[in-house]
């Protein structure tokens, strides 16, 4: 329950007490420590930004992704079983983005097959985690009065694939990010936000009206260093499937790897829980692991 003070902080400021109810969710949970022994934390403390609902990028994304992903107001509507005219004209998107903790991603950066233990187990513990911050955000807005709805959990929610993009979802969370402006896309298929690449993202879909944080960035692709100047080709040489190119990323091959390494023999990688798990090799020891690297190139600046 939200406490008398904290309810005032979402009447006067309801952005900016939101940021600190998912920081403080971060910092406190316990689901945010690896199992082995709770003292180590998965997530660095989250980004939280806001998209406009009404943003035209979501009625892009069913060209530029497929037809089928839906905008903010088509998940909110089939999740309350109403017409989407039915709904407030005003929808905001909730996205943060969970920084993976230096010590998961310095155990990542020597492994060039399969991912580190700490790896393996942040993908899996740390989606646990990413889920409940999913239903806390939706709780606290449904406690001040607002609708919110996680489109991942409905049953609409599925992923496909087409010729044009590979595998995709209806709804997509790194797009969701992008339309808040944590950051753009890489050659390998991820996201860079100024802690960079490894990490894990979520978003809500909520009617309470929350100021659109401001895109930074010219492209899609402005934080790339591959596609600001061809200068960089880390991942390529990072991918043990061969999955990325100068093309971009081929995501079925991609997935096969996937598949093909949570039926290795290798005990010291994998368990019983987390015998499926992300690789991850294309998002560490790469100039974007931990930050912008086009940002730095540009300024000069950074270390």
């Amino acid at each position: 329950m939200l406490s008398p003070e904290k309810k005032e902080r979402f009447r006067t400021d309801p952005a900016m007490a939101l940021e600190q109810e998912i920081k403080a969710f971060a910092k406190n949970s316990p689901l945010n420590r690896m199992p082995a022994t709770r003292e180590l934390t998965i997530f660095d403390e989250p980004l939280v930004r806001f998209a406009d609902g009404n943003d035209p990028l979501y009625t892009e994304y069913k060209t530029i992704i497929d037809p089928s992903h839906l905008t903010p107001h088509e998940a909110l509507a089939q999740s309350l079983g109403k017409s989407p005219r039915a709904l407030p004209s005003r929808l905001s998107v909730v996205s943060w983005v969970l920084p993976i903790m230096e010590e998961t991603r310095i155990s990542n950066r020597s492994e060039r097959r399969v991912p580190s233990r700490r790896w393996s187990h942040t993908r899996y513990y740390g989606e646990e985690f990413n889920n409940e911050v999913r239903r806390y955000v939706v709780e606290v807005l449904n406690e001040i009065g607002a609708l919110a709805v996680v489109p991942m959990f409905q049953p609409y929610f599925r992923t496909s694939a087409n010729e044009r993009v590979g595998l995709f979802s209806n709804w997509s969370e790194r797009h969701s990010a992008y339309a808040a402006g944590h950051g753009t896309f890489s050659l390998s298929d991820g996201f860079i936000t100024e802690r960079g690449i490894a990490h894990r993202c979520g978003s809500v879909v909520t009617d309470l009206p929350l100021a659109a944080s401001p895109r930074v960035y010219d492209s899609p692709f402005s934080n790339c260093l591959f596609y600001v100047d061809g200068s960089c080709r880390a991942c390529i040489d990072r991918c043990p499937a061969g999955a990325i190119t100068e093309q971009g990323h081929d995501k079925m091959k991609c997935m096969h790897h996937l598949r093909g390494i949570g039926y290795l023999p290798l005990p010291d990688v994998y368990d019983d829980e987390t015998s499926v798990a992300g690789c991850g090799l294309c998002q560490t020891k790469v100039p974007c692991e931990y930050r912008i690297p086009a940002k730095i190139e540009k300024t000069g600046k950074g270390s």
